[in-house]
This record gives C-alpha cells, structure tokens and sequence, in this order.
C-alpha cells in the first residue's frame, strides 16, 4: 500500500490543488493532504480553516486525508508513513523551485521519493496567491476554486468573517 504526500499551505486550496489531489488520488492507495501550519507568508486563512476548506473540497475522495503538520515536510511523510511527496507543476518557474526542494528533501530524507505532476492544462494559470489578490479587488473568482471556497473568501473581503457566519464545515 503507497502513501503519498501531498503537502502545501492551501491559503485557500484552488481547483488547481483539488485537481492535483483527484488525481494523486487515482494513482496512490492513500493519499495525505498535508496542510502547512506555518509557512513563511502572510495567510488569509488560519490552520484549520484552511484544513476545513481542503477537508470540504475534497470529501468524495475517500482514500484522501487531510492533516495539519508543522516542522519539516519529510519528517510528517515518515509520520504518517509516505514514501512519496506529490508536488504540481505549473511552469518553468515552478519546476526550478521543485527541484531544489526534491534535492533538499533527498537529502534529508533519500527513501522518499518525489512524484512531480503536470497541473492540467485549464490550471496553468491558476495560484492561490493570485486567487486572492482578484477576490481582494472585487473580482469573482467562482471558476478558480470550488464554491465554498469563494464564499470564504467572500466573508473574509467583505468583513462578515465572524462565528455566526461561518459554515459548520468550517468548525473545528
């Protein structure tokens, strides 16, 4: 049985990270979203709301888990016993930083394997950082992420971000 990883911080999880991880899914036995609790950038979406948003996106898939972790990437693989790290690709751009991750991961880890997908071709566009970025200027962003994900963002831009407005999947 092969466990792979797919790690990220998901603020917030696009169609692009949802296609990778139905497709991961259709390859790997198990498959473990790894949600990043503290990555080196400004997040939008606290730890577990951007569990609950990955959580609700992907609930059909029913060899798929989501999990926080912090610390080192390899050392949550061997946690929660992954032998591979899945990781999308984009553009050029993406693969040089892939690479040198794979190489620091490789280092730290050499019986973890890294399984680079090929984001399709409808997402090669697609980030989270500039999902947010059109949300934040008013822009609609529907076609880019799942719809419980454009009403977050809709809560977190237009102010109505408090506990009574938050769905229950979004309870911790």
């Amino acid at each position: 049985m092969t466990t792979a990883l797919y790690p990220g911080s998901f603020d917030p999880p696009t169609n692009g990270h949802v296609d990778i991880v139905t497709r991961a899914a259709a390859v790997f036995d198990k498959v473990v979203v790894g949600v990043y609790d503290t990555p080196a950038k400004t997040l939008l979406f606290n730890t577990s709301e951007r569990v609950a948003l990955m959580r609700e996106a992907i609930k059909d898939l029913p060899n798929v888990k989501v999990m926080s972790f912090s610390g080192l990437t390899v050392d949550f693989a061997r946690e929660v016993g992954a032998k591979v790290l899945v990781r999308g690709l984009r553009a050029l751009s993406d693969f040089e930083m892939e690479l040198q991750m794979a190489s620091m991961n490789r280092n730290l880890d050499p019986n973890i394997e890294v399984v680079c997908l090929m984001t399709s071709p409808q997402y090669t566009f697609l980030s989270a950082s500039l999902t947010k970025e059109i949300r934040k200027l008013g822009g609609d962003v529907r076609n880019l992420v799942p719809t419980h994900i454009a009403d977050a963002l809709d809560r977190k831009f237009d102010g109505r971000d408090n506990s009574d407005t938050i769905p229950r999947f979004l309870e911790t």
